[in-house]
């Protein structure tokens, strides 16, 4: 008897619907590496990073020149000031905070242009990557690592 694999228990898609759904995870997702080659080189125009995470999360560990914008403290009041045509790249703890995707979707339905950073500010440093750092939040922790302060 041959057991079916559970890998193929839902058919692949045609490659030209496949194509369409990662052509559109792509355009609302950008990786860590990517991020960090336009910010070491010239390309560095046209988009903002987020941080939608506590304020207290943003001084214990940040992507260089994050701004902080917690997703719960978004309002058509509080981005009124935001520049509309630069693309604003959202990023939380971790995949396992969806802190991102909450501020991103609030962004984008206060008609903004939205993307997500994949993994967050932990695959970020697991990358290697530097953080900036509050020097409060540094005096109050020992060993700042990232977590889910949403």
């Amino acid at each position: 008897m041959t057991t079916e694999p559970r890998v193929l228990m839902f058919p692949a898609l045609d490659s030209a619907t496949a194509a369409a759904h990662l052509r559109a995870e792509l355009a609302l997702e950008v990786d860590p590496d990517d991020l960090v080659q336009d910010l070491t080189s010239d390309a560095q125009g046209g988009y903002v990073i987020v941080e939608t995470r506590a304020p207290g999360a943003f001084a214990s560990a940040r992507i260089p020149g994050a701004i902080n914008l917690p997703y719960r403290d978004m309002t058509p009041e509080s981005v009124s000031e935001l520049d509309r045509g630069v693309v604003y790249v959202c990023y939380c703890e971790s995949i396992h905070c969806n802190a991102a995707t909450k501020g991103a979707l609030k962004l984008a339905e206060l008609g903004f242009k939205v993307k997500r950073l994949s993994g967050g500010i932990a695959a970020w440093q697991a990358a290697g990557y530097p953080v900036e750092r509050d020097t409060l939040a540094l005096a109050l922790t020992a060993a700042p690592s990232p977590r889910c302060a949403c």
